[in-house]
């Protein structure tokens, strides 16, 4: 089994973009969602893109966002990568012209092969626990004997990882990647570098 790719997401100034790329993420995420403690202005999220190097993925997170608006955001900020973490249909995920993933909360009913066969042109599965109410970020864990062994996309966990156990997710579900927000915070919103660098560590070991 390779590797699998990290992305930190929620980052919210060019320096900690700067210092987490440095460290060896592979991505960064950048949340355009109101409600989230994370949220990003495009004038930010422009200093942050700008102070990535190369061969870093920049993602945006975005939650039923407007359309209109979304291609508008999309004609000054150069992102790599969609995130969706709504309700989004295919449909709309593909009107961007951009490559995306697709976010799923998980439940016990979740039936993730069809999501796959819905979302079958994304470039990724990303799952997540659900929380009523609350899109993603929430920093907890669901079952992870939920997520079939043979999902036809690449998979990208996420929910409740943090440096104590993502060598055991990574064990457990061999995914195609990994992805942590609060994990890695000392309180909501603010990354703790040290904690994103045991992260990382603990994710190269596993």
């Amino acid at each position: 089994m390779s590797l699998p790719r990290i992305k930190i997401c929620g980052l919210r100034d060019a320096e900690t973009a700067r210092t987490v790329a440095a460290m060896g993420a592979d991505a960064i995420g950048l949340v355009f969602y109101a409600p989230s403690p994370r949220n990003v202005s495009i004038e930010t999220a422009q200093t942050v893109l700008a102070a990535l190097p190369a061969f870093v993925t920049s993602v945006g997170l975005f939650v039923n966002a407007d359309a209109e608006w979304l291609r508008d955001l999309l004609e000054v900020l150069p992102l790599d990568l969609l995130q969706f973490h709504g309700d989004e249909s295919p449909a709309y995920c593909r009107s961007f012209g951009r490559p995306y993933i697709k976010a799923v909360r998980v439940k016990p009913d979740t039936n993730l092969l069809e999501y796959a066969a819905q979302y079958r042109d994304a470039r990724g599965l990303l799952v997540d626990a659900f929380v009523e109410g609350t899109p993603g970020g929430t920093g907890e864990a669901f079952d992870w004997s939920l997520i079939p062994q043979d999902l036809p996309l690449p998979l990208i966990l996420s929910g409740g990882l943090h440096p104590d156990n993502v060598r055991e997710a990574i064990a457990a579900v061999k995914p195609w990647a990994v992805d942590v927000s609060s994990g890695v915070e000392s309180t909501r919103g603010i990354k703790d570098l040290s904690k994103v660098e045991q992260f990382i560590k603990a994710a190269r070991l596993a």
